[in-house]
């Protein structure tokens, strides 16, 4: 199919959270961590070590880190993230 006539994929990307089914938002952020490039995602053991360490944390606030404002689950699934207070 040309370019030119090829239907362009339209994503949404000017919703707020709280305007969003939180059900299919969360889903769909578990599914972006499932498919991330291997080259680019954190071994599970050092993701379920670095989640560890998060739920130790006096910054976790349900899932999302009040000192830098991250989805720790999102961060924690990058293997060349950091935390921002070098905990991981």
């Amino acid at each position: 199919m040309d370019a030119k006539t090829e239907e362009p994929k339209v994503r949404c990307r000017k919703c707020l959270i709280r305007e969003m089914d939180k059900e299919k938002y969360f889903a769909n952020m578990y599914e972006y961590i499932a498919h991330l490039d291997e080259d680019i995602k954190a071994p599970i053991e050092v993701y379920e070590k670095r989640l560890a360490v998060c739920k130790t944390c006096d910054y976790l606030e349900e899932g999302m880190c009040r000192a830098c404002g991250c989805f720790v689950e999102l961060r924690a699934a990058v293997k060349s993230n950091i935390c921002s207070y070098n905990k991981w």
